[in-house]
């Protein structure tokens, strides 16, 4: 199947017949302000900013940001602030702002008045190498340092649904899943190959439906149809891989942030398992790469396969 790029999701969400209200959990910074006044003159959302006003304030004059039509929340926790505002009704979808990631998700998985759920809590990134021409999706990126089985399970489904999300409503490929490792040979000195073959037999037996898994795979196999070639290695996920699942946060991270700063990409990024979807990506990341998550993020609340 083809996922979607960053250009189609853009024009998806110039095309929503309202804003949605987003809240953003740490309100002073630029990428923030200056991304959420891009998107609310496009018509996508209603901005919400949690934090310390007057810092807030002083920062849209400086950037020359107009805050008409934003609301303001002053909050000495402006992830609790956040989560509150989903919670309440008046935000459809949550962002992270100027906040650290713990702050954030002390907040979300709160049992009085969080956003937990029964599922495992991830970071979803959409890669598009313009080189290539090629999407793809990883995970987890961000949150799970060390998944277990039944972790990983959960967020290979959560992978899905946001391949489902992402590609056209004619489509009716399967979204094909990599089990990521270091080889493709699975070994008891490496516990996560063990895990890749497990994950794909409960696919084979409809244990885990939707999509084709195949695993392990080292990413060259995951990526490009020649490195099959050349190990002489077959499969329907081999060179052609529309999501990437990796055994821990240490080789997920790494991955997707050597990627950004090497490559000619577009990338953004968007958490599942929550009770509704987060725009999530580093401090560190550009405007550019907020406004992508948040086209992402959009898609996620509204594609008819995920309404």
């Amino acid at each position: 199947m083809s996922l979607m790029g960053f250009g189609a999701l853009f024009q998806l969400a110039d095309k929503l017949s309202s804003p949605l209200p987003v809240v953003a959990a740490g309100g002073a910074d630029r990428t923030v302000l200056e991304a959420l006044a891009i998107a609310q003159r496009r018509g996508w959302v209603k901005p919400i900013l949690t934090g310390s006003v007057p810092a807030i304030q002083e920062l849209a004059k400086n950037l020359d940001v107009e805050l008409d039509g934003f609301r303001l929340i002053d909050a000495i926790d402006p992830a609790a602030a956040a989560v509150a505002e989903v919670k309440a009704g008046r935000a459809s979808l949550l962002m992270k702002g100027q906040i650290g990631t713990p702050d954030l998700m002390k907040a979300v998985l709160a049992r009085d008045f969080g956003l937990r759920t029964s599922h495992c809590i991830c970071q979803v990134v959409l890669m598009e190498i313009l080189r290539d021409s090629r999407r793809f999706l990883l995970s987890d990126t961000g949150i799970t340092i060390q998944p277990t089985l039944e972790q990983k399970a959960d967020i290979l489904r959560s992978m899905v649904n946001v391949a489902v999300a992402l590609k056209e409503e004619s489509d009716r490929e399967l979204p094909r899943i990599g089990i990521m490792s270091a080889t493709e040979k699975s070994t008891e000195s490496m516990p996560d190959t063990l895990d890749a073959v497990e994950l794909s037999r409960r696919n084979q037996v409809g244990e885990i439906s939707g999509c084709l898994v195949q695993g392990p795979l080292s990413f060259d196999l995951a990526y490009a149809t020649d490195a099959g070639e050349k190990k002489r290695m077959e499969g329907a996920v081999i060179g052609a891989a529309d999501g990437m699942l990796f055994p821990n946060l240490l080789a997920a991270n790494l991955t997707v942030k050597g990627i950004m700063y090497t490559s000619n990409c577009s990338f953004g990024g968007v958490l599942c398992g929550a009770a509704c979807p987060v725009v999530f990506m580093s401090r560190a990341d550009s405007t550019e790469t907020r406004l992508n998550s948040l086209a992402l993020t959009l898609r996620m609340l509204t594609a008819p396969s995920n309404s």
